[in-house]
């Protein structure tokens, strides 16, 4: 086995998933993708092997009954890996991805911007977490679910369970997946307790954030499908610029500390589009 093997996701547990054959089937599929990532060297490959970590993270807390209702986080753990990891497969065979996916990966494939591993890893999460969290929540609670405060609570608090499930892995002192070998050691390791707080600090307030924008868009999907589709065209734009934003040079956590990790929809009607005006050769 090589360092690398060993510094990679490594927390498989077969046993652990026996009862949850979907989440298995996820991580067989993201153990498949890093293999193809990692042969290519690709810097993708940081990113997917600290979310494969994760995923493995929660299907060990499901086996060990740490949810509410563990057959809804099941499903909803699977439909919020799947946009990313369609985003992944669409990007290798070039084609069309969501705009905050599109800025992660054009930092991966700039041949000029050797991005340290951890900055990798950000711009993934914050793509995923900020653009698909709150759509997969949405794909997993109906109208009728968001409309029962009792079911909502339920939902809400596993939602603020996953921290617990995050938290606990930033606490350990493991080097970033797939990061052996790097000579920035001050990167590659989540070993600062400033930097280990930090990261909590901000997966909670991001994570506060999508649970506000999901019911934003569940309210837009309860109008009709034209709300709808125009406040997720609104948060794709506020997520691939903040992804922009920290793939710039620069102090990433200073510019995390001043502007949050998370965005937020506006809470009330979508925003009317800019006035059109007249075409002065007389069109419309």
């Amino acid at each position: 086995m090589t360092r690398e093997d060993k510094d990679g996701a490594g927390d498989s547990d077969p046993a652990a998933l026996a009862g949850f054959p979907a989440l298995g089937a996820l991580v067989t599929r993201m153990e498949a993708q890093l293999a193809r990532l990692r042969e290519r060297r690709d810097p993708r490959r940081f990113f997917h092997a600290t979310y494969l970590r994760t995923t493995q993270a929660v299907g060990t807390e499901l086996a060990a009954g740490g949810f509410l209702d563990a057959a809804w986080v099941e499903r909803w753990d699977v439909a919020f890996a799947g946009l990313y990891l369609d985003a992944l497969e669409a990007d290798a065979r070039a084609g069309p991805v969501p705009g905050p996916w599109a800025a992660a990966f054009a930092a991966a494939d700039d041949p000029a911007s050797v991005l340290p591993p951890l900055r990798h890893v950000l711009l993934g999460m914050n793509a995923h977490i900020n653009y698909d969290l709150p759509q997969a929540l949405l794909a997993v609670i109906s109208d009728a679910e968001f409309g029962d405060p009792a079911l909502l609570a339920r939902r809400a608090a596993d939602h603020r369970h996953i921290d617990r499930v995050l938290s606990a892995l930033v606490d350990r002192r493991d080097r970033l997946p797939e990061a052996a070998g790097d000579p920035r050691g001050v990167t590659d390791r989540l070993l600062a307790r400033a930097n280990r707080l930090a990261a909590k600090r901000f997966l909670t307030e991001a994570r506060a954030k999508v649970w506000a924008n999901a019911r934003v868009l569940a309210g837009a999907r309860r109008q009709d499908e034209a709300d709808y589709h125009a406040r997720l065209a609104e948060l794709e734009q506020l997520a691939t610029a903040r992804v922009a934003d920290l793939a710039r040079p620069g102090q990433v956590l200073l510019r995390l500390a001043a502007r949050g990790f998370g965005i937020a929809l506006s809470p009330g009607p979508r925003p009317a589009p800019p006035p059109r005006h007249p075409d002065p050769h007389g069109g419309p």
